[in-house]
This record gives structure tokens, sequence and C-alpha cells, in this order.
């Protein structure tokens, strides 16, 4: 009897060596967005120095990160514009968000500090298409009367890749101004319409451009913004409201939010109803094979999501991300369950 307890004892802890030298000898690859990189780069390095597992994310724009999913170069890969279904059935693949997040104008005005000007959607359109070209415009004045606005032309810093933070940019704008809509559209990509504008590439590119260029006004995540100590907008939100950035209005504009009926997960959360929803917020997603071709790669992928939701959620809030609610990683990790296979089988749990 002894011989057996000290068997089981020790095939118990032979597997568990094992499972730990193979986390240790594990490494995930992924790619895209850049809009939850400072996030997934905090997530990925506790989760190394808990288990040994390398979790290697390149911040190369949503597009970047599309394309690379699709060629199966990556093992997740992850955008800010969400897939519709009919795109995820034609690819293979399955998508579910992580966080939410807002993105933010942020401008380079000597004297304008974080949160004092103002802009309304429309507003801010003008300023993108190139119509409103200097600050001191009395449209932009009128709104920012306290203001000490120059007589100093506007330069315009976008994405130079295809990016998420772009998108949700864009259809922010689209939905404020119908002459956006017609000259500039939505995309990951667009021919910006402004003639004095300059590209930078992920959101880091951005940023770094907009210090740098006296005058200039860009949009970036808000973390980036936080990051660069740099000087944030406040917008004006469908309830007619001006509000700032923060944790609890990228909160109040996911209140809304029904991600059991989103086929897919597919929900944008620009533009949403609530005293101090903030306009322009979106959730950011990872996106993963349907059939897959390693069962422990794709267990390793599954494990380290599953850990990020359970114990990522103090790193997101920190970096004013909105962790999702319990309800959502439940319905997630059902979708692992049921669409997510290697061999005929579901990795997951």
């Amino acid at each position: 009897m002894k011989k057996l307890i000290w068997l089981a004892i020790l095939t118990a802890v032979t597997l568990a060596l094992a499972a730990g030298a193979q986390a240790q000898s594990l490494t995930l690859n992924g790619a895209g967005a850049s809009f939850p990189y400072p996030l997934y780069s905090q997530w990925a390095h506790k989760y190394h120095e808990l288990t040994g597992m390398k979790i290697n994310y390149q911040s190369i724009g949503s597009g970047g990160g599309i394309a690379q999913i699709k060629a199966k170069t990556v093992d997740f890969g992850a955008s800010d514009e969400p897939l519709k279904v009919e795109d995820l059935d034609r690819a293979g693949l399955v998508q579910f968000p992580m966080v939410v997040g807002g993105v933010v104008p942020v401008v380079n005005i000597s004297g304008i500090t974080a949160g004092q000007i103002k802009f309304t959607g429309d507003l801010l359109a003008q300023v993108f298409m190139g119509k409103i070209a200097k600050w001191n415009d009395p449209a932009i004045k009128n709104l920012n009367p306290g203001l000490n606005l120059p007589d100093l032309n506007i330069t315009i810093v976008h994405r130079a890749d295809g990016s998420g933070t772009t998108w949700l940019f864009t259809h922010y704008l689209s939905l404020s101004s119908p002459e956006w809509q017609e000259k500039a559209g939505v995309g990951k990509s667009i021919k910006w319409p402004a003639p004095n504008s300059v590209g930078g590439k992920g959101n880091e590119g951005v940023a770094s451009y907009v210090k740098k260029v006296d005058g200039a006004i860009g949009y970036v995540e808000y973390a980036y913004a936080l990051q660069n100590q740099m000087s944030f907008a406040v917008l004006k939100n469908r309830a007619g409201n001006f509000v700032t950035p923060s944790i609890e209005s990228f909160q109040a504009a996911t209140a809304n939010a029904d991600w059991q009926k989103a086929p897919g997960y597919y929900i944008v959360l620009n533009d949403q109803p609530g005293d101090q929803s903030w306009p322009i917020t979106g959730a950011t997603y990872i996106l993963v094979h349907k059939q897959q071709a390693d069962a422990v790669k794709a267990k390793g992928v599954m494990k380290f999501f599953d850990w990020c939701y359970k114990h990522g959620a103090e790193m997101a809030q920190k970096l004013d991300y909105v962790p999702l609610p319990a309800k959502v990683v439940e319905l997630v990790q059902a979708t692992w369950a049921k669409e997510i296979k290697a061999d005929g089988k579901p990795v997951w749990p």
C-alpha cells in the first residue's frame, strides 16, 4: 500500500515538473495593435516571471496583426477593429475581447495643458480635414474662450500603418460629421484629407511626432498620452457634456454593451449614451485560429489569456484600461471550449 502511495506521489511530482519544464521552454508569438501594447507587455513580463513561459508581442498595428494571424506566422493576432462574423468564418478565426480603452486627441500648443482644450466631434473633423488650419481660428476660439490660442499652423499627425486606433478614431469622426464620412470615411488606413499632415508608426510614433512638432494634433490610446505626459483634449459626448478621458468615462461607455448578443463579440463603443461616456471608446481583441496545428501552443495561449483575465485587472486599471466583467470572461471561455480545437479535440479547458 505504501509503495502505491509513494508511486502516486512520484508520478504527480514528475508530471508537475514536466509541465513546469514545458511551460519554461514554450515561447508564444503575437503581433498587432499598439493600442493595448503598454498592458500586454506588462502582462507578458509578469507571466514570464511566474511561469517561465515567454510571450513575444510585436506592436505593429491592427492591420499587421490581422495579416500575420491569417498567414499563421504568429500564435495570436490583435486588433482594435473587430472583425465581422463572415470575415472570421472566411479566415477560420475566433476573436474575443481582452480589455476596453479610449482614444484621445492630443495637442502640442505652448501653454495648453492636459484637459484644457475642448472639441466637439464636428470641430475635430474640420481640423483633421484641414478646413481649420490655425489654432486661433474663430471656431476653436469660440469653443475655448478662456484659452490663449496662438496664430500657429495646425499640423495633423496620423498613423502611417494600418491601425485599429485609426479605425476607432475615423469611425467617431464619421459619426460626428457627414462631410468626413463622404470625403475621408472609416478605415485602418485612409487617405488623409488635410494637406499639412505627417504619419507616425504605432501609437508610440504618433505620440513622438506630436511632442516634437509645435502646433501638432494627433490621436493616441489614453495610456500613451499619460506615459508621455501629453496635453489631451476633452470632448463633447452624445449627452451634450464635455467629458475628460478616464477609466470612469470609458466604463460609462461600456455600460450598455451586451456581449452575449454580439455575433463574434463584434461591438463598437463609440458615441455611446450616458452623461459621463467618453465618445471614442473601444475594446481590443485577440484573434486565434479555430483549428490549431499545435495543441501545446494553443493551450499555452489560452492559459496566458486566462491568467490575464483572472489576475491582470489591477495592472489594466493602473494603465486606465477597463477589465472585462466576469460574465463576459465566462462567455469567452465557453467560446474557447466550443470552437478552438487541435486534432479535432478542444484545447480548453
